[in-house]
């Protein structure tokens, strides 16, 4: 079973490399050796820094598009021919032994995808309270994030259609889809994104603001309405 990671990017220089390297360098290498990491495919929005160039240098195929990360991964996604497609953030690096965890959790037939558990890589009370707020959301509702590093079985983004043109919550679109499917897996493992929105924008005003777009994603407001208040 062959597995292809899509990085969507946009001005990534201070992140993109060491994301790359979880991916395939030396920690993700021996496992990615193992299972055919076929494919670790950086697609940039149009980066005005050294993006490009960085994840070209950590061993990544770059592929172009506009700004919009629902088109870059789906450009990512019909530029690779993997058996699973794992959805990186630019700014989330993947733990030691990803592929083989992933894989593992694809043995049983009944698992269409999965995610890894969330940890945020600047530490503090308020971050780790995000984080408990988190795992009670996927306790509650068996619902990740997109900055979990999704990932889904080729056959179940052919049938619902790929990652929706939307302006904002295209993860929360794909992972309602592949719920119609089949079961996800919730691995033990940790993806460590950035806190950087958090930090940037303040702990609960980003939490307040995160959790009134889900509730409205949920009841079908306007996804430009949706973008706006997410600043995307």
């Amino acid at each position: 079973m062959n597995i292809a990671v899509v990085i969507p990017a946009l001005n990534e220089a201070s992140t993109i490399e060491r994301v790359v390297a979880s991916a395939m360098g030396p920690e993700g290498g021996a496992t990615a050796h193992l299972v055919n990491v076929v494919d670790v495919v950086v697609v940039d929005g149009g980066s005005e820094d050294e993006t490009q160039t960085r994840a070209s240098s950590a061993g990544a195929r770059i592929l172009n598009t506009q700004r919009s990360r629902a088109r870059q991964l789906q450009v990512g996604i019909e530029a690779t021919k993997s058996d699973v497609v794992l959805f990186l953030h630019a700014d989330t690096c993947l733990p030691t032994g990803w592929a083989m965890a992933v894989l593992g959790a694809l043995d049983d037939p009944r698992v269409v995808g999965g995610a890894f558990r969330l940890k945020y890589e600047e530490r503090s009370t308020r971050i780790r309270l995000v984080e408990w707020m988190a795992r009670m959301r996927i306790a509650a509702l068996d619902f990740p994030f997109g900055d979990q590093a999704i990932f889904v079985r080729r056959a179940v983004l052919d049938a619902v259609g790929g990652i929706a043109d939307v302006p904002v919550m295209e993860d929360v679109d794909l992972v309602h889809a592949m719920k119609q499917h089949g079961r996800l897996a919730l691995l033990p493992d940790c993806a460590t994104t950035s806190a950087r929105r958090y930090l940037d924008r303040g702990v609960l005003r980003t939490s307040v603001t995160h959790f009134f777009a889900f509730t409205a994603w949920g009841l079908g407001i306007d996804r430009t309405r949706l973008a706006g208040w997410l600043r995307r």
